[in-house]
């Protein structure tokens, strides 16, 4: 179990001087947090599930509408921002959160329409290497995609999807076990697709170690990075990451349904497509995806675009790209290594409040390790008379029977959402918390172990 420490002031004090030398604090002011009934702020923790809206979004989505309202077609290239190139106004800052050139990074689609087409590409089963591995807890989408691709190449998910699931029971994952199972299975596997971070324990894998293990086995190693991208500071070209996808509506508060990234490594992107020994790889081909030089010309042959922007299909959906575009401008002013530095800071400081009242009652299945997290604990409710011996930290996968207080969990849940805490609650038993630190503060995980606290008794 992870252990309170002496060190910190965790008096309301003590966390208005953190917020008070907190470099950060001024960017909360540039997003709406949502009121309760008496007109003071929520305490929101659902930033990986939705973030908060920029102040600055209406005006981005006003801009585009003004724009069509006045130039209608010709908007494409005589608005403010043509629309012709929107996408790559974009680009530039993305590509910084990913740790990726700009040619690797295209914003397109939604996540696991983008997650098909780049398995499309990257998933090419061939004799008995066909199966395709993926983490235990792994987003539900995430399963369904790979089976459903596997199926469609002919072959049987219940044989060739292998569930990646810790040697001991634990909620976490070594990346050992990956390895140890990739040594046993190195002629079958063909692909890797795998969380980042793990939306259910909001464990962080080694990509780089993942990615050098599954190339070594002679397959393609693919990331969802939709709990990570805005959340960890990531290197995906560094890191030798073969093809990634994320979201934008959680940590990048691009807004519901918000538009999807992708990341191709410039390997697989970056040829010369006039080069007649060069045979273009397999992909799912869309308009908005061949050279713009001639893409007007309305050629017959498809030419892709050079680096990720090969993959594009349709034009993109501009209004939604202008919601996303108002929160990078937020985190190119910040940028993802002072978002760090706080990020570690905050989720500490929320996870000792949390054990300090709660610790008998609670278990944080998050890993303590500050570089295998970003800004999320899940907290697991123990049952009733559970102590925190070896044999009793098990956890159950999120969608297993379990003797842990199902019934009165919910009702601890819905206890915080009458005091005006916006969290998530996965069955059977866990809650999860993400202290934003573009606009948590440390005064909020003090408030927050406190209602936790007064709701668990």
């Amino acid at each position: 179990m992870h252990s309170p420490l002496p060190d910190m002031d965790l008096t309301l004090e003590g966390a208005r001087k953190l917020d008070l030398l907190d470099p950060l604090r001024s960017f909360r002011k540039e997003f709406h947090v949502p009121k309760k009934g008496d007109g003071s702020d929520t305490i929101y923790l659902t930033g990986n599930s939705l973030g908060l809206q920029p102040k600055s979004t209406r005006s981005a989505v006003l801009e585009v509408l003004d724009d069509w309202e006045q130039f209608g077609i010709e908007g494409h290239f005589k608005a403010k921002r043509p629309w012709m190139p929107y996408h790559e106004f974009l680009t530039e800052t993305m590509a910084q959160l990913v740790g990726a050139s700009s040619s690797e990074v295209v914003v397109m689609n939604s996540l696991t329409v983008n997650l098909h087409l780049l398995m499309a590409s990257f998933y090419r089963p061939e004799g008995k290497r066909r199966k395709i591995v993926i983490e235990q807890h792994a987003f539900p989408s995430d399963r369904y995609a790979v089976r459903s691709q596997i199926g469609w190449h002919g072959f049987d998910p219940n044989e060739d999807l292998i569930v990646a699931t810790s040697e001991d029971g634990e909620p976490i994952l070594e990346e050992s076990t990956i390895e140890k199972l990739l040594e046993v299975h190195k002629n079958e596997v063909a692909l890797i697709l795998i969380g980042g971070v793990n939306y259910y324990t909001g464990q962080f894998f080694d990509l780089a170690r993942l990615a050098k293990a599954t190339h070594a086995a002679g397959a393609v190693f693919g990331v969802d990075l939709a709990h990570a991208a805005g959340n960890i500071q990531l290197s995906l070209h560094d890191w030798d990451v073969d093809f990634a996808a994320w979201c934008s509506y959680k940590y990048l508060n691009a807004g519901p349904g918000g538009p999807s990234g992708v990341f191709v490594h410039e390997r697989h992107g970056n040829v010369d497509w006039s080069d007649p020994s060069v045979k273009p790889s397999l992909r799912l081909s869309g308009w908005w995806g061949h050279e713009a030089d001639s893409r007007f010309a309305m050629p017959n042959e498809f030419i892709p675009m050079k680096g990720a922007e090969g993959w594009q299909l349709s034009n993109p959906p501009i209004l939604s790209l202008a919601g996303l575009r108002a929160s990078l401008e937020v985190f190119g002013k910040v940028g993802m290594p002072a978002l760090t530095e706080k990020s570690r800071s905050l989720t500490r400081y929320m996870e000792q409040q949390i054990l300090s009242r709660c610790g008998d009652s609670v278990e944080i299945i998050t890993p303590s390790d500050p570089s295998r997290r970003g800004a999320q604990l899940s907290v697991r409710l123990k049952a009733s008379g559970e102590s925190n011996t070896p044999e009793k930290l098990n956890t159950p996968t999120p969608n297993a029977t379990s003797q842990a207080p199902a019934a009165s969990g919910k009702a601890v849940f819905h206890a915080l959402e009458k005091a005006g805490v916006i969290c998530d609650w996965r069955e059977p038993d866990t809650i999860r918390l993400a202290p934003v630190p573009l606009y948590n503060t440390f005064e909020d995980a003090y408030w927050f172990a406190i209602e936790l606290e007064k709701a668990l008794k």
